[in-house]
């Protein structure tokens, strides 16, 4: 994925939300802002910048003046960023256009659903890999929180009852969807790959340099929205056991990646925090990499510069889970203290 600028809000890769930072940096003006000559203009470009489906393009800065139609789509941030800027506006100004745009945005997500609970990277999917279930870069967990959200009012009171039900039932759909999809292997639960098949939910590749896998970098963020469920189920707790658990074992430590010349390397460093591998072979657990010939390395070093370079393949993404963990299970405990489940039993 090519690098744009994004503005963290609500977590990070593995986490929340990616919004764009043209978006993002408007979502935090004020109510008089958003009536303003400046703030209607910035929400008339949005608006202009929807597609027919509902959706927004990527990689375009949607606050400007529209140059062209692009193709919508969930991925980068795009679509809920836009939507969650629409509802500022309309709180604001009260203006139908933000209205009708906003619930234009929200009947594409709630549409793009598959009946399997899981959601393509972009609506109409076409027939490419973004037709697949895409936990890459945080897009289903985006798209799961937003309708969570809009179920459960708060700055989206204004939508209608309707909506804001069948937004509640396509987030427990996602729920259900991500327990079913998540990988076994011999038996034990483990995490996801980064796009699973949008009927079997077995796990798919992307790119030529994207293979079937299980993420060390989604994964985070799935076993995060899991967490975040009120009242778990036994399948939900075990998934969330699962992958915690999947998670710890293969985290690497005492290794550091640098930058040497302006080319990315592992060094040894005892005191360097976590690492997670981006994508781990399932079965055997080890890292793998790969360059655009669609080749599986073991090693960062044996693909070409430019894909070593120019893409995501460890980080600490998994850092901040521990403590995470140790919280909600206290939650849980408190919960259902006489119930047995999966990490009690």
């Amino acid at each position: 994925m090519r690098v744009f600028a994004f503005v963290l809000l609500f977590g990070v890769l593995g986490g929340d939300c990616f919004v764009r930072a043209e978006v993002g940096s408007y979502l935090r003006r004020d109510e008089e802002w958003f009536r303003s000559e400046e703030g209607r203009s910035v929400t008339r470009n949005v608006l202009g910048w929807q597609t027919a489906e509902g959706s927004w393009p990527k990689n375009v800065d949607t606050t400007k003046s529209p140059k062209k139609e692009g193709k919508g789509t969930f991925d980068n941030g795009a679509t809920v960023g836009e939507l969650r800027l629409l509802a500022r506006a309309y709180s604001a100004t009260k203006e139908q256009a933000a209205l009708e745009g906003f619930l234009k945005g929200l009947d594409a997500i709630l549409k793009a659903q598959y009946a399997s609970g899981g959601w393509p990277q972009s609506y109409p999917p076409g027939d490419g890999y973004a037709r697949h279930i895409t936990f890459n870069d945080g897009t289903m967990v985006r798209l799961m929180k937003f309708v969570r959200e809009v179920a459960e009012k708060g700055e989206f009171g204004f939508v209608d009852e309707e909506r804001r039900a069948k937004a509640g039932r396509a987030f427990e759909r996602g729920v259900a969807c991500i327990v079913k999809a998540q990988v076994r292997v011999e038996g034990e639960l483990t995490a996801w790959c980064a796009q699973h098949d949008a009927v079997t939910l077995e796990p798919r590749s992307a790119r030529a340099y994207e293979l079937v896998s299980l993420s060390g970098a989604e994964s985070v963020g799935v076993v995060d929205l899991l967490m975040s469920v009120e009242r778990p189920s036994r399948e939900v707790i075990a998934a969330v056991e699962g992958a915690v658990a999947w998670l710890e074992a293969v985290k690497i430590m005492g290794m550091r990646e640098v930058k040497v010349d302006g080319d990315k390397k592992l060094v040894r460093d005892e005191k360097a925090p976590a690492l997670w591998a981006r994508f781990y072979e399932i079965g055997t657990n080890r890292p793998i990499f790969c360059g655009r010939d669609g080749v599986k390395k073991y090693s960062m070093e044996e693909i070409e510069a430019e894909r070593r370079n120019g893409y995501a393949w460890y980080g600490n993404w998994g850092e901040g889970l521990p403590a995470k963990y140790e919280r909600w299970r206290k939650r849980v405990n408190d919960q259902m203290p006489n119930t047995k489940y999966p990490g009690r039993e």
